[in-house]
């Protein structure tokens, strides 16, 4: 895929344009959205996605079009169990409502950039070698793992709001006990003070980095190209602040989601430590599995997971659903 540098420069300006605009709006006036406007959004963020894979069809062939889709359905799905955890840091910290639109923005721009430059990274790494492909693999199998174990053990909540950098920032740094609007910093009596609105967007950030381990080397199980790796991420990440309001309560119906994460990391996985075997002509031809069958694989997961899960839920009452996560 021959991506021109002004094609990049045309993306990260657009993104970049998109990210002030809810800077400017959302720094001047902190609110909780309406429904409608989070429909309006989320919406118009879905369609571009879709236009922008029909538009990499177009221009560069179905082959580069069906990994777009791939990669963007793993990390919006990747995303929304990211998502997840941003609803148990907003709770467990009480950020008010009408501030958590704010904090909410911020850490979906850590997030695009941390996966930024795990993206860097990852195709240095697999540019120099091969063998990186082994390591993603290996990695995203434990990943896999590690997600069935949290989903019977519940213990999501307490690593999102007490990682070991939260609870050295909280010894170590002064704090306020009380809301300063969006502000992470405020000065009482000559002396600068932290707010409670830093150690949320610490919280954040540190979810992000994890997050962002898990998602590039599965993106990059579905295709090499740096672009869509970027244009995926981006797109899965765009309107997670709007989706956060429009269905927190059903996000926390989908009670079989890290069921369904963990089988299409698991997949990839398995994909890629096939591939890098494939490379090495450790196996023959049969190991190389195409993104039609990864695109499959994707959708039904994830259809499967949320029809299950709604089915499941849907006739249980609120306090019982949050013992399954």
């Amino acid at each position: 895929m021959n991506v021109h540098y002004y094609t990049w420069l045309i993306t990260i300006a657009v993104m970049t344009a998109v990210l002030l605009f809810d800077i400017l709006v959302i720094g001047r006036k902190p609110h909780e959205p309406s429904m409608k406007e989070c429909t309006i959004f989320v919406s118009i963020y879905i369609a571009l996605a879709i236009f922008f894979g029909i538009g990499v069809t177009h221009f560069s062939g179905a082959q580069y079009g069906k990994e777009f889709f791939a990669g963007w359905l793993t990390e919006y799905s990747l995303s929304l169990d990211n998502l997840f955890i941003f609803i148990i840091i907003m709770t467990k910290m009480k950020v008010p409502r009408q501030l958590q639109q704010f904090a909410l923005l911020v850490g979906i721009i850590l997030a695009l950039v941390f996966r930024g430059i795990f993206i860097a990274l990852g195709k240095s790494m697999i540019e120099a070698a091969a063998w990186v492909f082994f390591l993603f693999g290996a990695y995203l199998l434990y990943t896999a793992l590690d997600l069935v174990k949290d989903y019977f053990e519940h213990d999501h909540d307490d690593e999102a709001t007490e990682n070991l950098l939260i609870r050295w920032v909280k010894r170590t740094l002064p704090f306020t006990d009380d809301w300063q609007g969006a502000k992470s910093t405020i000065k009482i009596d000559g002396k600068r003070f932290f707010t409670p609105m830093f150690l949320v967007i610490v919280a954040l950030g540190s979810t992000d980095v994890l997050f962002a381990l898990d998602s590039i080397p599965a993106i990059y199980g579905l295709t090499n190209e740096a672009y869509l790796v970027f244009t995926a991420n981006v797109f899965a990440l765009m309107g997670l602040r709007q989706l956060y309001f429009l269905i927190g309560g059903l996000l926390n119906k989908l009670v079989y989601l890290p069921i369904g994460l963990s089988i299409i990391l698991g997949f990839i996985g398995v994909k890629l430590v096939l591939h890098a075997a494939h490379h090495y002509h450790w196996v023959g031809d049969w190991a190389e599995i195409g993104i039609e069958v990864s695109l499959g694989v994707i959708i039904t997961t994830l259809l499967t997971t949320t029809v299950a899960s709604l089915l499941k839920t849907r006739n249980m009452p609120a306090d019982e659903i949050e013992t399954m996560h």
